[in-house]
């Protein structure tokens, strides 16, 4: 898959591709990168992108027609590398506090797919006139404002590549991570490792005994019913929507009654 990065600051992304574990995707070629400058397509000698908004007001506002032009240059090296399928243009993806939040269905669907066009803001904003000419989908992290798009690009790509084939040490690794289908869209439970017992600012923590045990039963209830009890304390709005999607089993809903009493 390729995605093409539209952004101001490419350089913000060099640690990303050569550090970490996901650094296997891009070497590999599973998922390739390629970044392209709107100011490479600005005119005049300073090769301007942004001016100051009609109507006043403060801040600055990108430029349509270097982001115009860079989006086609991006647009037509994915056809001549054939990234996507015949007549099927690559979606443009514009991240902004108006977009749907990421999600780990969101992150299933892209990374199963061809790639996308990233644009990364900055400024005050884009000019609204790009948005709708050519943005398909809109994204956001959260309730809350960046400075540019590139953060938000970041997290994206990171939360793709890990789920590319063999990126991650053990091919079942992320079938645990939160909100993953194989955990019924559950959050994780905690996890323990060495050493056993360890000595806290309030004495003596010991590994729960269950997963000393041996018993594959046994831990994989433990963890089970662990997950049912964080998901129940941190995003009872999860716990829910598992519910609603028949995620929970006879046995998980006995074990919420006993221990996490619905709310009316």
């Amino acid at each position: 898959m390729r995605f093409d990065i539209l952004t101001l600051f490419p350089e913000l992304f060099t640690p990303f591709l050569h550090n970490g574990i996901n650094r296997r995707a891009f070497e590999s070629g599973q998922v390739e990168l390629c970044f392209w400058n709107p100011r490479d397509f600005a005119d005049g000698q300073y090769r301007r992108v942004d001016d100051r908004p009609f109507g006043g007001g403060p801040g600055m506002v990108m430029m349509v027609e270097p982001l115009a032009r860079c989006l086609e240059a991006a647009r037509l090296a994915r056809a001549e590398a054939q990234a996507d399928a015949a007549d099927v243009p690559a979606p443009v993806v514009l991240f902004s506090p108006i977009g749907r939040r990421l999600d780990h269905p969101q992150v299933a669907r892209w990374a199963q797919g061809a790639g996308a066009v990233l644009v990364c803001g900055r400024y005050e904003g884009i000019d609204q006139r790009f948005i709708d000419s050519f943005v398909t989908h809109q994204v956001s992290l959260g309730d809350f404002v960046l400075s540019g798009g590139e953060i938000a690009a970041l997290a994206l790509l990171d939360a793709v590549a890990r789920l590319q084939p063999g990126v991650l040490g053990d091919a079942g690794s992320h079938q645990q991570d939160s909100f993953n289908p194989a955990l019924g869209g559950l959050l994780d439970c905690p996890h323990y490792t060495r050493p056993e017992v360890w000595t806290g600012p309030g004495g003596d923590m010991a590994v729960p005994e269950v997963l000393l045990s041996g018993h594959h039963a046994r831990i994989q209830r433990f963890r089970r019913e662990a997950s049912l009890g964080v998901t129940a304390g941190a995003r009872p709005d999860v716990l829910e929507s598992a519910r609603t999607q028949g995620a929970l089993s006879k046995a998980d809903e006995a074990w919420l009654a006993t221990h996490v009493p619905r709310k009316l």
